[in-house]
């Protein structure tokens, strides 16, 4: 049976790489807490870790005086995860698959949408948000 937590977590992070293990680790605890299966949990965590990896690379292009913000809302059913960012580079539209490409860039948001039940994207100059939400299966 799972915990019947409610509430919500805040966490603000430059946007320098590293400091996306601050709210993977954040997703993992509170996920195990929900009741969220081991399997589960590491796709929440991959899920947080792309988005938040993509607000610091892309969103705010590595300036670490730009901040990244991440909220966690635990609801009975489900994680809502959202990841915002400064929006210097707009986050695209999440594809139907990823292009023909000569690198291995470019698979993160389809990732995320496997990983998670909803993703929804916002982006308008300067604010970038995406909302991802994982439900607990009964």
């Amino acid at each position: 049976m799972a915990n019947q937590l409610k509430g919500a977590v805040e966490i603000h992070i430059p946007s320098e790489l590293g400091y996306e293990k601050i709210p993977i680790f954040a997703v993992g605890v509170i996920a195990r807490k929900m009741g969220f299966a081991p399997d589960r949990v590491d796709n929440l965590k991959m899920a947080i870790g792309e988005a938040v990896t993509n607000a610091i690379e892309h969103g705010n292009q590595l300036n670490a005086e730009a901040n990244v913000f991440v909220g966690l809302t635990v609801q009975s059913s489900s994680l809502t995860l959202d990841v915002v960012d400064q929006g210097q580079q707009p986050i695209p539209e999440i594809p139907a698959e990823r292009g023909v490409r000569d690198d291995n860039r470019g698979w993160g948001m389809l990732l995320i949408k496997d990983l998670v039940d909803e993703v929804e994207v916002v982006a308008t100059p300067g604010y970038n948000k995406i909302t991802m939400v994982a439900r607990l299966e009964e």
